[in-house]
């Protein structure tokens, strides 16, 4: 089954379009993520211009488009150690927005609905300006509400704020895919919310699209994990990490699609270059599972 018009009569807030359907045209998506090269001001950048992150972007961007897949997320992975939200420097947000941008008219023809942005860590303002400047369709968030324990300290929801941000400079069309379980951090910092009650809050608080996640980068979201976030929610849900041509098959069926990068690098961890022929092994296993391919 797919979430998209649940019935499950929850009603914590108003129905919303499908943003999968918004973004993508289609009901099921398998999205690819760029990681990004190291951006000005993060430890591991060493003076690279930004139009060589630019063009590595595109690279990448268009690996993952010819392998069949449906959108796109720009990802500044190699920011690491990532910086909290309301952190990070003026100098991110551009060099996010020029990178969206550029991958936006070299291989979407400029339409950038099917093209997001991450700017990890959790860091939603930033993504959102970013994506605004460069013509993306959506933000991905991990932690849009509620709180928990990650790698960088005690993360808050930034739903309120954000929500405000986005409305302020006139965003309102950049869409938010919100991680109910964040991955690299605890899920709850009492554990006293339930899976069922986060997903409620994520959607309360306005998300359009909900993530299921492994425990980290490369760990495969369980199916009871999905099916219980579908059961709690009227919005459409991904599975967000450890997506796999072998596994899914098994998984697609309980959602309305994917976000993929370890998996199809060509040394299968994120730091490699996006291989054409695990991109297509992959969407081919998908389409077989119900994806519409580009």
């Amino acid at each position: 089954m797919t979430t998209s018009g649940s019935t499950s009569g929850l009603g914590v807030f108003p129905p919303r379009p499908n943003a999968i359907k918004e973004l993508f045209g289609t009901p099921k998506v398998v999205i690819g993520v760029v990681h990004l090269p190291p951006l000005p001001g993060s430890p591991h950048y060493e003076g690279a211009p930004l139009d060589e992150i630019c063009a590595f972007a595109v690279e990448e961007a268009r690996a993952y488009l010819e392998g069949g897949c449906n959108g796109l997320i720009v990802e500044n992975h190699w920011d690491i150690p990532f910086l909290k939200p309301g952190e990070h420097g003026y100098e991110t947000s551009a060099a996010m927005a020029v990178v969206t941008d550029r991958v936006r008219h070299a291989v979407l023809e400029g339409a950038g609905g099917r093209l997001g942005v991450s700017v990890l860590s959790n860091a939603a303002e930033c993504s959102i300006a970013s994506a605004w400047s460069g013509g993306g369709g959506f933000v991905r968030v991990n932690q849009w509400a509620n709180a928990y324990v990650a790698n960088e300290g005690i993360i808050e929801g930034q739903s309120a704020h954000a929500s405000r941000y986005r409305s302020r400079i006139g965003a309102g069309p950049v869409k938010v895919f919100a991680d109910v379980h964040v991955k690299h951090g605890s899920h709850a910092i009492v554990a006293d919310r339930t899976l069922a009650e986060q997903t409620e809050d994520a959607e309360f608080f306005g998300a359009d699209v909900l993530i299921a996640t492994g425990s980290r980068t490369g760990d495969a979201a369980s199916l009871e994990e999905v099916e219980g976030i579908s059961a709690h929610t009227t919005l459409p849900v991904v599975i967000g990490s450890g997506i796999t041509a072998g596994n899914i098959g098994g998984l697609l069926p309980a959602c309305d699609g994917v976000i993929v990068a370890s998996s199809v690098k060509d040394n299968g961890r994120w730091w490699g270059r996006v291989d054409r022929a695990k991109v297509r092994e992959l969407t081919t296993a998908a389409a077989k599972a119900g994806v519409v391919l580009p």
